[in-house]
């Protein structure tokens, strides 16, 4: 005889989808621990042991929010679920490591109509393969069903990390001086900001399908779109360590020149040159489709430059080459200029790729 319905399955919330979902990423979180971590998985909240700190002299914390913004429709649309969470992960301690500070514990959260169990578990898969490259614990998180809300294969993904940064190393704009030298370091491709503007463009206004093979791309569409977002938290880290780092810009909405200006003094300025490197297809593909200006589409996507090291002029080949043998594509991008405003100079055009 079959059971009755709970009231609240009755209302389209699933409790036991629910608990067979967080059952299925338990492995996955489990790999993310570091060893302050204390407990497992279901509790009311994760535990981080901060008599970690204690080895700091001056621990400052460092926080940041983010979500993966509507490169999840992608996602959604091709049923490939375990990449996004480089995208948000990307989002997040990336953004910690710009001040120096080392991401100790992330936190995610997952709406979504209904509970597919094998869906939400290679979203956190995702999420926690990006943690170890990190080197951030997956500390816990909420998988919240919203019937009505949120049709049944829809789903949206957040979250947010906690790290740490000795005061007297913390990075910035107080440290950095005219003649400073701009190290960029690529992106794997739009990483997981524009897609608005990119999916409008494409998708919306072009007519293409995701499964359309793109002879500029070398793969498909989708393919490209889904692309996971280069994490550099280790990279930045180890950099801050071997070189002298003064500031770090983290190349997410608005592009390159307006998250460079965010970390620069008001009594000084920067200068880019675009002819240092050829952004990848995908960037011209979406200007010239959708026939969108040159100060629009840098306003709005990397361009190729995922993060930005600004580092003593002296120390610049070293970064480039240190960055080189952890894998990471880089090059001298600019320099910071005597010249008040705060403003950063696109110069010059783009190489040919």
């Amino acid at each position: 005889m079959t059971e009755p319905q709970s009231a609240y399955a009755r209302a389209g919330v699933d409790i036991e989808a629910g608990d067979r979902a967080v059952e299925l990423m338990k492995a996955s979180v489990a790999k993310t621990h570091r060893p302050e971590v204390l407990g497992g998985l279901g509790g009311f909240a994760g535990f981080f042991d901060a008599s970690a700190l204690a080895a700091y002299r001056h621990p400052v914390l460092a926080t940041s929010t983010d979500g993966v913004g509507t490169k999840v429709a992608i996602a959604q649309a091709m049923g490939i679920y375990d990449t996004i969470g480089f995208d948000l992960i990307g989002m997040l301690v990336d953004d910690l490591v710009v001040v120096g500070a080392e991401p100790l514990f992330v936190t995610d959260y997952i709406a979504c109509g209904k509970v597919h169990p094998e869906r939400i578990a290679g979203i956190v898969r995702g999420i926690a393969d990006a943690c170890v490259v990190a080197g951030a614990a997956l500390l816990g998180g909420e998988t919240a069903e919203h019937p009505g809300l949120l049709g049944p294969d829809e789903f949206d993904v957040a979250g947010a990390t906690t790290g740490v940064v000795e005061k007297e190393r913390i990075l910035g704009a107080q440290r950095i001086r005219p003649g400073d030298q701009l190290v960029a370091m690529a992106s794997s491709g739009l990483h997981s900001n524009g897609y608005s503007l990119v999916r409008r463009i494409l998708l919306a206004d072009a007519g293409w399908e995701l499964d359309r093979d793109v002879p500029e791309l070398g793969r498909t569409l989708g393919e490209e779109l889904l692309t996971p977002t280069r994490v550099y938290a280790l990279d930045c880290l180890d950099l801050a360590d071997t070189v002298e780092v003064h500031a770090m810009s983290h190349v997410t909405g608005g592009g390159l020149a307006n998250n460079l200006a965010r970390v620069l003094p008001e009594t000084l300025g920067a200068t880019i040159d675009r002819s240092t490197w050829a952004p990848a297809p995908i960037f011209d593909l979406v200007q010239q489709v959708g026939k969108v200006s040159q100060p629009d589409i840098e306003a709005t996507l990397n361009m190729g430059v995922g993060m930005v090291a600004v580092v003593a002029a002296g120390a610049a080949d070293e970064a480039v080459a240190h960055l080189g043998r952890r894998g990471v594509p880089a090059w001298i991008l600019g320099e910071v200029t005597d010249t008040p405003g705060g403003n950063v100079e696109m110069k010059g055009q783009h190489a040919k790729g």
